[in-house]
């Protein structure tokens, strides 16, 4: 039988390629890989050790799953969800104030169990230190009713277009509802700031 190399990224196009302008989509239920934090992302040493231990393990995940099947899979982007205990602070950008889930979308096909093994594994290959395997956790997220779109730029840039969906919300009879969510489409170290694309992503519920 001939192998398969699932395209993730396409299949949940929906949800990882909006338009660059602000529109309401309803998001479903999905697993991921998370790790919790806090303090400016910015040359952060647990902002940079949560973000390897998700791609180790979630590339772990995907050797072991192509050596059971013969199949592959993308993996999928680096998210995260943000927030702040005084939202004054968020918008404001000042990132010391700030606490943050990262997280890694899992496959629906991809089980519980197969999560431990992939963390034994990468355990004994030293690919995760014992702190980071302690500190990540699978997860079912939930997002649902999100307004979303598509910003090109840097982060820093983004402020207009969050308050540009938070506008766009409130005239669709929407309040915000939730943790404001970014998905990482572009790789900062190669990729121009002007040009980094970033998908933003705010829940929603009816006024």
């Amino acid at each position: 039988m001939p192998s398969e190399n699932i395209d993730l990224k396409q299949i949940l196009n929906a949800y990882y390629a909006p338009p660059k302008h602000p529109v309401i989509v309803e998001v479903p239920p999905y697993d991921y890989l998370m790790a919790d934090g806090a303090g400016n992302p910015n040359h952060n040493p647990q902002f940079e050790a949560a973000t390897s231990a998700l791609y180790s393990l979630s590339y772990t995940i995907r050797f072991a799953y192509k050596a059971a099947t013969s199949n592959a899979y993308t993996v999928m982007p680096l998210e995260g969800l943000w927030w702040s205990q005084e939202m004054d602070t968020f918008i404001g950008r000042e990132k010391d104030a700030w606490q943050w889930t990262l997280m890694i979308l899992q496959p629906e096909f991809i089980t519980s169990a197969m999560v431990e093994q992939a963390r034994t594994e990468a355990l004994r290959k030293k690919k995760l230190t014992p702190a980071q395997n302690t500190a990540l956790r699978y997860e079912r997220y939930h997002a649902g009713t999100c307004v979303t779109m598509m910003h090109i730029g840097s982060y820093d840039d983004e402020t207009e277009n969050i308050a540009w969906m938070h506008s766009f919300a409130a005239e669709q009879g929407y309040q915000l509802h939730g943790l404001h969510q970014e998905i990482y489409l572009s790789d900062p170290r190669k990729t121009e700031p002007a040009k980094m694309k970033t998908v933003l992503r705010q829940p929603v519920r009816p006024l």
